[in-house]
């Protein structure tokens, strides 16, 4: 039988010696689905690297679309159906998962959701493995289900979180000390948002069916259209700026398929009320992100609420674009700004949230930087987004494993 530390780490079952290392450990991963989502595509891209490190990599899932790509890569798929609350399910999941782990000598369980964390720790539990558990997002509110299973999360030997800001929330909500949680940002994919692989064409498509003239400067606003996105705060910074002597420039509003439409209708009349038609741009879905990133010269993030990742943040100072947003949550990792960095590491402005002055200066700020100042702050945005790249977030991953591999010989 295997024991538990009061820190809740699960100890090797008796007779079982674990690797001092990855060369030739088996780490399985586990989650509901490999669908191409960041879960997914977290899962096959560790899976390449732990193949690289000379490790043995499993996938255990329901099925998916990256289950090919997965065995191309080298990786193991077995099927364990993980999308799913019930209980009776769930101790079937846990028992055929101590199986595999036990028949394939499985030294690491990876979980992704609640569900496969709860069956995950009774079979690592049961096996002698050890658990580590990505704890996306935040907690859920109330009791439910959901929120129970999610609890599972929080009892890995390590706890992987998007953001420091996450960490917190997770700690107060789960009891878990600060020292079991890493923070390990979700990945983006640095090659396809690099401003030089996109071309002058898709870039020039752009602004024209954004009725964007030419030499006109562009603030890109991209993500849903909701209170908690905050974009009429650019409309009230936009009139202040135009009542300051703005010229030259356009507003492009996007918006995604689930946008509130009540909150659009609302933004359109602020809009009208603010006599600004003229400089601003509804362009609705944009399909292509890194081409839409390039037409702009800025990115704003008005949220009016926090969040525990900033996927457009990342994307955005991939591109080479500094990024305005509200000094909420991860923004404030997310975008490198005085006070927290010196002036030289400054990749964007963090501003306060609903404040149109604050956001207006910003935005100023910006379109006053010189060619020189434009260029040493693209070049420091790219630098800071490629910490997020798969190579680097696999990377930190092995690293955890790595350590409780040596702390557990």
């Amino acid at each position: 039988m295997s024991t538990q530390t009061a820190a809740g780490r699960t100890l090797p079952a008796a007779g079982r010696i674990l690797p001092r290392a990855l060369p030739g450990a088996t780490v399985l991963q586990i989650l509901p689905t490999l669908a191409n989502d960041h879960a997914g595509r977290a899962a096959v891209d560790l899976a390449s690297a732990l193949l690289r490190s000379g490790a043995r990599a499993l996938v255990a899932s329901g099925g998916g679309r990256l289950v090919g790509e997965l065995q191309a890569r080298g990786g193991e798929w077995m099927q364990v159906p993980g999308a799913t609350l019930n209980p009776m399910r769930l101790m079937a999941n846990s028992r055929k998962l101590a199986e595999i782990v036990t028949r394939e000598r499985v030294d690491i369980l990876h979980a992704y959701s609640g569900p496969t964390a709860w069956a995950a720790r009774a079979a690592a539990r049961e096996a002698g493995a050890l658990l580590v558990t990505s704890y996306f997002g935040s907690p859920l509110p109330g009791m439910g289900a959901a929120a129970f299973y999610q609890s599972a999360l929080a009892r890995g030997a390590r706890v992987l979180v998007d953001s420091e800001y996450a960490a917190g929330l997770i700690a107060e909500r789960h009891n878990v000390p600060l020292g079991r949680m890493v923070v390990i940002p979700r990945s983006i994919d640095t090659e396809r948002f690099e401003r030089p692989t996109i071309s002058a064409t898709r870039i020039a498509v752009l602004r024209h069916g954004w009725q964007i003239r030419p030499g006109v400067r562009v603030v890109f606003v991209p993500g849903r259209l909701s209170a908690a996105k905050g974009q009429i705060n650019v409309v009230d910074a936009a009139r202040i700026l135009v009542n300051g002597g703005l010229r030259g420039v356009a507003f492009a509003i996007a918006q995604t398929e689930d946008s509130d439409a009540e909150y659009a209708r609302a933004l359109t009349k602020r809009i009208e009320a603010q006599g600004l038609g003229g400089l601003f741009r509804r362009i609705g879905h944009c399909s292509d992100m890194p081409a839409s990133y390039g037409v702009g010269d800025m990115v704003v993030l008005p949220v009016t609420e926090p969040s525990t990742f900033s996927r457009i943040a990342i994307e955005a100072q991939s591109m080479e674009r500094p990024v305005i947003a509200s000094a909420l949550g991860v923004l404030n990792e997310a975008v490198l700004a005085p006070p927290n960095v010196a002036e030289s590491e400054r990749t964007g402005w963090l501003v306060k949230p609903s404040d149109p002055v604050e956001l207006a200066q910003a935005i100023a700020s910006v379109l006053a930087l010189d060619g020189d100042a434009r260029q040493a702050l693209a070049q420091r945005t790219r630098r800071f987004a490629e910490q997020f790249g798969p190579d680097h977030v696999s990377a930190a991953t092995l690293a955890v494993y790595t350590s409780l591999l040596e702390a557990k010989s």
